[in-house]
């Protein structure tokens, strides 16, 4: 990790939170105030599940994996971090402590603010608290939708399902780069390694998708969503 500021208001940055929308000049100079930046490298942890939830997390640029540590040093990826999206676990007002980890998966631009300021900000601007009770609730959806994929679909639908969100969400391309190994696809989707390459390889073999060790490729997406609704 090394540490430099890249950015120099908080007004002028095209990545920032949309949320931030909602807060005013002096608000956002506040903010501006009380944040960090730092580089992460890839595979270098940025948040540590369990440590304090001193600061809220945002990408700058790059992407890093959220997960949780689960028993037996089996990890369960739960999204990929993009820039602009705000990165705080519901520990944050639970415990205090976040509740997984976060690291870097490229090259990583990250800022740090103080989570003691966005709680100052929440308590007097409701727009900005409203805006923050939807990105939480937002992602608490998505999260349970994830659970209901892993413990009623099928292995090859849950893959399928995570190579559309991919493409839809982290790319908007139908062809990309698998920025996540075969174990940490696995990792993702609640499977083996192992089952992770034979299901490629078998939507490679019936022609939904081109897949080599680095890319994802696509090449019949109805037949692909229909995999992901009916696994």
């Amino acid at each position: 990790m090394s540490v430099v500021n890249f950015i120099n208001n908080c007004e002028i940055c095209t990545h920032g939170w949309k949320n931030f929308h909602n807060l005013t000049k002096e608000e956002l100079r506040l903010v501006n105030e009380n944040r960090y930046e730092a580089i992460f490298k890839p595979g270098e942890i940025i948040l540590k599940q369990g440590s304090p939830t001193s600061n809220a997390l945002f990408l700058s640029t790059g992407m890093a994996k959220t997960y949780i540590e689960g028993l037996n040093g089996r990890n369960f990826i739960i999204s990929i971090a993009l820039p602009g999206r705000l990165i705080l676990g519901p520990g944050a007002y639970v415990d205090s402590r976040h509740t997984y980890t976060v690291a870097a998966i490229t090259t990583v631009q990250a800022c740090f603010i103080n989570f003691e300021i966005l709680k100052q900000l929440v308590r007097v601007n409701g727009a900005f608290a409203e805006g923050l009770l939807k990105d939480i609730s937002s992602k608490s959806v998505g999260n349970l939708t994830r659970m209901v994929t892993l413990s009623q679909k099928k292995m090859v639908g849950r893959l399928a399902e995570t190579l559309l969100y991919f493409s839809d969400v982290v790319f908007k391309n139908d062809e990309y780069e698998m920025i996540l190994s075969r174990q940490e696809l696995g990792e993702m989707t609640n499977m083996a390694k192992e089952c992770v390459v034979r299901i490629l390889k078998e939507l490679e073999n019936s022609g939904v998708i081109y897949s080599d060790s680095s890319k994802i490729k696509i090449l019949d997406r109805e037949k692909l969503i229909e995999i992901s609704e009916k696994g």
